[in-house]
């Protein structure tokens, strides 16, 4: 078989399998010289002559391996289509289309909210949707579901009146069930509950507004009358003379007519079968004719509850006599208290019927630094200080500790940092957009196995599509790692954004959290044990990268320090993994060599920082009353308290000890050369490899299979933080004990892991919504094509975040001891007087709460 190349077309000829992959080699490797002229710069995300040249040379020894021509050909096609892929669609690109993608999207919803309407509360009363197992979805906006404590603060002041047939009493029962979820229906009596509701009779006369009681309600009125159009013209004038009495109630209150739901004709009885769909909305429509003839918005404006009809046409069916809903698909008591409750007690997950708050002073003035950083930049411009910036150098990774050189050295020029502070004035304004301002939609999360698995399984059939040959095959290598947190990043997003933690048990995603907490672990002590480097500049850089993100969003969307959970509880871990390598004595490898005594040394640490995690992990009042004490609780803390602090902090508390002492094994196994690291080599001997991979199986399997059967949450977590590096360890084992196992990784999963610590971040307000509540909704009426577009989008902004947080870490942190020292004195002043400002304000609304 030989190989013409002409262009990027391949013509492939039968002539023979052994001179097909010499040929293809020989063809590759003519071809390769050509390509340095099309190298791209690194922040383009193009593919470099490297790689370039790398995937040929990959696809020619792939070849050489195959029993025949046609899977040949196979190899070839499939290494040919991802540098395809990889050369047209460029990172640079696609922040290009999910830029014009986001101005469009804002331009649209603005639109659509000022000339369609854009009040939630018309959303919530007029239509939605079911997305399964009966639960309601209102158009556009989250619905928070009530409870009995809430519904009684939220009405503690009000009197509130069900008026109606026995449709009207169903609602009234369930809304007296969300009080008491132990009040059952019976007939028409109402036991140990407030009187409430009210039939159309005489009886309305004390509450002076007998005038409802000429209104029959339209099944009624069919029922006696058959139908007639004389009742239908009569019902239209008794509403006529009852609006303006039901405008003066609304002035004072909230007034509520619920149209009629339809009926299941088949199934109603026979003195109801006069009683038709038709009939109703001709009813429906007198209604809406007559009460939306006042020109009043606000108050004094009968609103009407449609959503339910809606809600009936798809559960009506189900009805036992054609008329009345089964109580299993009843929303509307949740619905109306979502339209009376959510200005009142503004839950996080019910955005209907809820305006934002206005933007906070420290808001203000974080706009305003934006702002000034771009007017410097238009600045500097106009003066003619527009030279390129050199070329970005590739982040450290500083979630394990890795760090890689740069491939180009030298300052930026003296717009960098300012184009950069623009760049994430922008970025942090879609945040705002998609997460404080009335704009885009929301809507609430629902679990089926098809949205988790689905996902799920594109993922990994994607990570296995852009498998490649490692550059080296060392344990847990520098491109594994990469690919280990990839995977694990996405699979966390696909549990998050599927609803999955409400059905399925959290141990799953709670063993994933502990292994980013041991690749911290592994990652910052081999750094430490192997290069000795202690200086304030790494620790600088380090604390920079992790925490740059989080201070700018606690500063732009009003939240806590301790909201966004993961940053705080790494950041912790690396100043006590720092405090315990460079505290006296430093023992380094290189001491260690010298003599075995220090290997003592170390392990004579790690049981110290042991003790003082089991100290603190059985004295919680200790733990509480160290982390309350200002200015630290103001880090700690959420809402008004440290518990949330103090159970991620328990929970994963062995997770880095681990990870150090694993690292401390390998790497003093690995001096002692009882390690086989070459490429296709088994890590131990055939005999030892086989027993280990047979126990790591058996420990993965059977930690999964416990993982997946705990049903009860508190002993989950009492068991987490002592077996899930049995769990780890297995998966580290198997990964790595296979010599092909380690010389192969998934350049995918590897790229999401590199940006794995921005996307976990940023999922909170750009792809989930209401804080990780609910989901963002930029495409309403496709959920699919939605969850595609937003993905689309938040991936680009959390790659553009990394690469703008490496640009001001070099500006930053400086090398020079001197002034770095000046930039800590400043960065701590403006800590501190961020707290005193931040417990300032939240006084302030407390006060104005009271």
């Amino acid at each position: 078989m030989v190989i013409k190349m002409e262009g990027d077309r391949q013509i492939l000829e039968e002539t023979g399998v052994d001179e097909y992959a010499s040929a293809v080699r020989a063809a590759l490797e003519t071809r390769a010289p050509a390509i340095p002229h099309t190298r791209t710069e690194p922040d383009s995300g193009g593919v470099d002559a490297q790689e370039y040249s790398a995937s040929y040379h990959s696809a020619a020894s792939h070849l050489s391996a195959c029993c025949h021509g046609g899977a040949k050909m196979a190899v070839l096609a499939y290494s040919l289509g991802k540098r395809e892929i990889n050369q047209y669609f460029s990172i640079k690109n696609a922040k290009l289309l999910s830029l014009a993608a986001v101005i469009l999207l804002t331009v649209f919803h603005t639109v659509s909210r000022y000339y369609g309407g854009g009040d939630t509360c018309e959303w919530l009363l007029s239509s939605g949707r079911y997305l399964g197992g009966n639960v309601w979805q209102p158009y556009g906006c989250m619905m928070h579901r009530y409870k009995g404590s809430e519904v009684k603060t939220c009405l503690a002041e009000k009197r509130v009146a069900f008026v109606g047939d026995s449709r009207i009493r169903q609602l009234f029962y369930s809304f007296i069930q969300i009080i008491n979820p132990a009040l059952k229906e019976d007939g028409k009596k109402v036991k140990n509950c407030f009187t409430f509701f009210r039939p159309l009779n005489n009886s309305l006369k004390e509450r002076n507004v007998s005038l409802l009681g000429s209104v029959f309600p339209p099944q009624w009125s069919i029922k006696l009358r058959g139908g007639s159009s004389e009742a239908l013209q009569q019902y239209r004038a008794n509403l006529t003379a009852i609006s303006s009495s039901l405008e003066r109630l609304a002035e004072y209150g909230e007034v509520y007519w619920v149209l009629q739901d339809p009926v299941h004709e088949e199934g109603l009885s026979e003195s109801r079968k006069m009683i038709t769909n038709e009939q109703l909305e001709l009813y429906n429509e007198a209604a809406l004719d007559v009460l939306n003839s006042s020109k009043k918005n606000g108050k004094g404006r009968v609103r009407f509850l449609g959503a339910l009809r809606q809600a009936a046409m798809e559960t009506i069916s189900q009805s036992a006599d054609g008329l009345h809903l089964p109580e299993s698909t009843r929303n509307g008591a949740m619905i109306l208290l979502n339209a009376v409750c959510n200005r009142v007690l503004r839950p996080v997950d019910g955005s209907c019927c809820q305006s934002l708050p206005a933007p906070s002073l420290l808001q203000k003035l974080t706009a305003c630094v934006f702002l000034g950083s771009a007017l410097v930049l238009l600045v500097l411009h106009v003066l003619g200080h527009n030279r390129h910036p050199k070329s970005r150098p590739p982040p450290s990774d500083v979630e394990s500790g890795e760090e890689k050189k740069p491939a180009v050295s030298g300052a930026l020029s003296h717009m960098a940092p300012f184009q950069a502070v623009c760049k994430m004035g922008l970025i942090m304004a879609y945040f705002y957009l998609c997460d404080r301002a009335d704009v885009f939609m929301k809507e609430q999360k629902f679990y089926t196995h098809s949205t988790f698995f689905i996902p799920l399984i594109y993922m990994f059939v994607l990570g296995v599509f852009y498998s490649e040959n490692s550059k080296e095959a060392k344990f847990l290598n520098r491109e594994q790692t990469d690919e280990w947190k990839g995977w694990m990043q996405l699979v966390i997003l696909i549990y998050h954004i599927s609803g999955a933690s409400a059905v399925i048990m959290h141990c799953g995603n709670e063993v994933l959290v502990a292994a980013y907490l041991f690749q911290t672990g592994y990652g910052h002590f081999s750094f430490f044990w192997l290069k000795g480097d202690f200086g304030l500049y790494r620790v600088c850089q380090v604390l920079f990268r992790l925490n740059f993100l989080v201070i700018v969003l606690c500063l732009v969307m009003d939240r806590p320090y301790q909201f966004y959970y993961f940053v705080p509880l790494v950041t912790f871990w690396f100043v006590v993994i720092y405090a315990t390598m460079a505290s006296w004595p430093q023992i380094l490898q290189k001491k260690a060599n010298g003599s075995g005594m220090w290997h003592m040394g170390i392990l004579v640490k790690l049981l110290g920082l042991l003790l003082f995690i089991c100290f603190f992990a059985y004295s919680q009042g200790l733990f509480e009353s160290i982390f309350s004490v200002w200015p630290i609780s103001k880090l700690f803390e959420l809402n008004g308290s440290i518990h949330e602090w103090w159970f991620r902090w328990k929970l994963d508390r062995f997770a880095i000890i681990h990870g150090m002492l694993f690292a401390f094994v390998y790497l003093v196994l690995q001096k002692c050369q009882v390690l086989s690291e070459g490429k296709g080599e088994p890590l131990f001997s055939i005999r030892i490899s086989n027993v280990l991979l047979f126990i790591s199986v058996v420990s993965f399997t059977t930690y999964s299979i416990w993982a997946s059967s705990c049903r009860n949450k508190t002993e989950c977590n009492e068991m987490h933080p002592y077996i899930s590096v049995l769990q780890i360890l297995a998966f580290v084992l198997i990964r790595n004990i296979p010599g092909y196992a380690r010389s192969l990784y998934s350049s995918f999963f590897a790229w999401f892991g590199k940006i794995s610590l921005e996307l976990f971040i940023c999922q909170y307000h750009i792809w989930l919504a209401a804080d990780t509540k609910g989901i963002l909704v930029l495409i309403p009426g496709s959920p699919s094509l939605n969850i595609i577009v937003s993905t689309f989008i938040f991936v680009c902004v959390a790659h553009e975040i990394s690469l703008i947080t490496n640009d001001l870490a070099q500006v930053a942190i400086p090398k020079d001891w001197g002034a770095l020292l000046k930039r800590l004195l400043a960065a701590g002043v403006f800590v501190l007087a961020l707290l005193v400002f931040r417990s300032d304000e939240g006084l302030r609304r407390a006060g104005k709460t009271d």
